[in-house]
């Protein structure tokens, strides 16, 4: 049986780089599995150096769920049961070793970590490691990024391969941080290291090494993470939760870590958007019927950096029943009866549902499951100062009745 996976960070220094009892453990490894890079980086050993085929996720999988090591014959390739595979650096920081501990657990997994390279980056710019935000492309749109952006912070992003630099400079200029600096680190800590520095919006230099990584200074807009963005942040065709009550009602859908909202009626998607931004972990379903509304909310959550946390189902409730369990709900449009049963039905213990009604109707009918579910009910009214004539005056925007319980 394979009992035991020892995985092994190397960096760009290989073997010169690693400590006393990595080198031990791929000393006496019979097989060893890494990409050709990595193995490249290894001395002469007994082990027998297995590159991942493509894709590596799928290769990955079949070594994991065989009950030994798999020779390229089929063979069985260590009697002890025990699988070396190699990482970059440290494989607990967006690495493939967090893959393996989900697939097998813990108790089966070794982890002999070396410098991330991360820490690699804020050692050679001078930056504390505390103080920055990490983000990875690798595995995540690069659109993502966007959702980090905000005057003044640093950040230090894995790139996929050679492209991701001009790309981010473009991301970075598209989004009103053209005058950031950006840095490009290639094969960190290793002989060929190269640094690069730049300015987004002049960002002209031509693809270099894939192994890098970009940190960003980032000068533009300050960005907020806090809900109730202005209204024309989101394109919309009227469909949308104004401002405050959009403030209103993602603090009360109170966002908390890994959590699944459903968004019943998400119109623009402006709920889910500051939902995700509100907490990096959330994820939303987004249910709406309208294609053009879809598509539509779609490109509002790219352009805020969180579309790869957003999926869009089709119209409520028929599509309710195929979706994942939802921790919170929010009901914001085509509020009925059966969407609320079949919301109420799917909606996790200790649970949440907030939902916000314009008319009398479905005010009434909020009223009524109030009654039966208890929770808060509110009236909420904003007033915003218009002009009228040559003075200025209240314009009432409709009031809002929303209401919020937890299923228990």
């Amino acid at each position: 049986m394979t009992d035991r996976f020892v995985v092994i960070g190397i960096g760009a220094d290989g073997w010169d780089g690693l400590g006393r009892r990595a080198r031990d453990e791929l000393s006496g490894a019979a097989t060893i599995y890494g990409s050709a890079r990595q193995l490249d980086l290894l001395p002469a050993l007994v082990a027998d150096l297995r590159p991942w085929d493509s894709p590596m996720s799928t290769h990955l999988a079949a070594v994991l769920a065989t009950t030994a090591p798999i020779g390229t014959d089929g063979d069985v390739t260590e009697q002890d049961g025990t699988v070396h595979i190699l990482a970059s650096g440290d494989p607990m920081f967006h690495g493939i070793g967090t893959t393996i501990v989900r697939a097998v657990g813990a108790s089966r997994v070794d982890v002999i970590p070396t410098v991330s390279s991360a820490a690699l980056a804020c050692a050679r710019l001078g930056w504390d490691l505390t103080d920055v935000g990490i983000l990875t492309t690798v595995a995540r749109d690069l659109d993502s990024v966007a959702d980090a952006l905000t005057d003044g912070r640093n950040l230090v992003i894995l790139s996929r391969d050679e492209t991701t630099p001009a790309q981010l400079a473009q991301l970075l200029t598209d989004n009103g941080f053209g005058w950031s600096s950006i840095t490009v680190l290639e094969q960190l800590g290793g002989p060929a290291e190269r640094i690069v520095r730049g300015i987004a919006r002049t960002w002209s230099e031509p693809a270099g090494d894939p192994l890098n990584v970009v940190a960003v200074s980032c000068i533009g807009p300050h960005r907020s993470r806090a809900p109730g963005h202005p209204d024309d942040e989101y394109a919309n065709d009227g469909q949308i939760t104004k401002q405050p009550i959009r403030a209103l009602t993602v603090s009360a859908l109170a966002p908390s870590h890994r959590q699944l909202l459903w968004d019943i009626g998400s119109g623009s998607g402006s709920i889910s958007i500051e939902w995700l931004r509100s907490e990096p972990t959330g994820r939303v379903v987004a249910f709406e019927r309208d294609d053009t509304r879809s598509a539509q909310l779609i490109a509002n959550a790219t352009r805020h950096g969180v579309r790869g946390r957003l999926t869009v189902g089709g119209a409520a409730p028929e599509s309710l029943s195929t979706a994942p369990e939802p921790d919170v709900v929010f009901i914001g449009g085509g509020l009925s009866t059966p969407v609320l049963e079949a919301a109420w039905a799917a909606l996790s213990e200790d649970g949440r549902l907030v939902a916000n009604a314009v008319t009398l109707e479905n005010q009434h009918l909020l009223t009524e499951w109030y009654g039966r579910h208890g929770g808060s009910l509110r009236r909420l009214s904003v007033e915003t100062a218009a002009p009228l004539g040559t003075m200025t005056t209240w314009r009432p925007a409709l009031p809002i009745v929303q209401w919020v319980v937890d299923k228990s």
